[in-house]
């Protein structure tokens, strides 16, 4: 048996029930396959793939707090620590009733390379907990957030592990994490991003992840001799990453006509209209229904068992922005029939390992998200930056910042791809890139 079949057997026998964990440790190990096997002798012997599967620390712990009726609640929560040999922890918090260690663990491991993939000096790691909060009110919020960060404390820092916003956890979310973590360290320090613009905050941090992700793909079309300006695209999501990807796309001279929430999606063949999708979204915080009702060239699709998706729509480009494993097998079926020619991850692993290879091989191009969402990761390394200089740059300065971040990672995972004989295959070319840098690290600095 190969040293990649050995490590993925390890990790799903000493892992069970975890099966994000699995998926991601599959497709990261066998696309690097070829890497390893150059470097097999080294790499067993100071167990390399073994240490890299394993987090450096993983924290689990409760999370009491008193809802409005007086009642108490109790949620689950984690940090998962995966691998600092480039910096400090780095990743968001996610807040969703789906929430268990397995996912923690998947996002945890994608991270690694997605922060290696930037270029500047973050690890990986990832945290949540269960805990929903959709319908609970800003004092609940506030109270799970505190208890949250109660324990949290003990384990973050400015040059130890930095968590930043994720699904469930935005400006409201940070904000309060952020003012217990003061009351209790009393120091003021850039410990968490996502800030608003009034505490340290980036300016082009809400932006960045959709943002990045257009850069990214406009880059890998102009790279393969097309433009993107002119080109139909359905996104999926409605949340940050959808909304901004969708105005960076409308500014780019492309057309995007759809987006979805849990419930249904908006096809619009004129075009979705971004300010009326902000104010339903961001502001009232409603369904997209209230978008169909106010757009009458919208059509809205009630979310339901045998009805088509987001991705039936004829597409030049698709970018899947909602969650993990939201674009099935049946999906890149119909994304291909259609003429699809790309697609790109804003969301962390929402295509399934069947969907992808369908996709690369009938010949769509296709950018993952650890190197296509990599914008809001490296804007948050950016905030790091100007938190530590007591500084804060213009939207612009951010913004060229973060363009230069995305092409670079293009180029990046391209010259992996073609250095192992893989042209084009931008999956390979982004674990490879990402994990070589993180492996150099670790040998470096021994058995640790």
């Amino acid at each position: 048996m190969s040293y990649v079949d050995e490590v993925i057997s390890l990790v799903v026998e000493k892992n069970p029930a975890q099966p994000e964990f699995h998926q991601a440790i599959k497709e990261v190990l066998e696309s690097l396959r070829v890497v390893i096997e150059a470097n097999e002798e080294a790499y067993r012997r100071d167990a390399l793939l073994e240490r890299i599967v394993n987090p450096e620390r993983q924290i689990i712990f409760r999370v009491p707090w008193v809802d409005d009726k007086g009642q108490v609640q109790v949620n689950t929560g984690y940090r998962v620590q995966f691998n600092s040999a480039i910096g400090p922890y780095k990743g968001g918090i996610r807040l969703h009733p789906s929430v268990n260690i397995g996912i923690i663990k998947f996002l945890g491991f994608e991270q690694i390379f997605k922060n290696s993939l930037t270029g500047l000096p973050i690890g990986g790691g990832k945290g949540g907990s269960d805990f929903d909060p959709k319908g609970k009110s800003d004092r609940e919020v506030m109270a799970f957030c505190q208890s949250f960060m109660n324990e949290l404390y003990r384990h973050i820092g400015a040059d130890t592990d930095v968590p930043a916003g994720d699904i469930g956890t935005g400006a409201r979310e940070i904000g309060y994490m952020y003012g217990q973590y003061k009351k209790i360290r009393n120091i003021y320090e850039g410990v968490l991003t996502g800030k608003g613009l009034s505490y340290g905050g980036s300016l082009a941090r809400t932006q960045a992840t959709g943002y990045g992700l257009l850069y990214i793909t406009a880059e890998m079309l102009k790279c393969n001799g097309s433009d993107i300006a002119g080109k139909t695209v359905a996104v999926s999501g409605a949340g940050n990453v959808a909304i901004y990807a969708i105005q960076k796309a409308q500014q780019l001279g492309a057309k995007p006509v759809t987006c979805s929430d849990s419930t249904g999606w908006i096809y619009d063949p004129e075009g979705i209209d971004v300010e009326l999708l902000r104010e339903v979204k961001e502001v009232k915080r409603a369904r997209l229904t209230e978008y169909a009702a106010a757009r009458p060239s919208a059509q809205y699709t009630e979310k339901k068992e045998g009805a088509p998706s987001v991705w039936s729509v004829k597409v030049d480009i698709a970018l899947p922005c909602a969650t993990q494993n939201e674009l099935h097998l049946d999906d890149a079926k119909a994304l291909v029939a259609n003429g699809c020619i790309a697609v790109c991850e804003g969301a962390n692993m929402p295509t399934t390992m069947e969907a992808t290879e369908y996709l690369q091989a009938n010949g769509v191009w296709f950018v993952p998200g650890k190197a296509a969402n990599a914008g809001g990761v490296a804007t948050s390394a950016l905030e790091m930056s100007q938190n530590s200089e007591r500084l804060s740059w213009s939207f612009e300065e951010v913004d060229g910042k973060l363009q230069n971040i995305m092409v670079n990672i293009f180029h990046n995972l391209d010259d992996a791809a073609k250095k192992y004989g893989m042209e084009g295959n931008y999956v390979a070319g982004a674990n490879i890139a990402g994990f070589l840098k993180v492996a150099e690290a670790m040998t470096a600095q021994g058995i640790v």
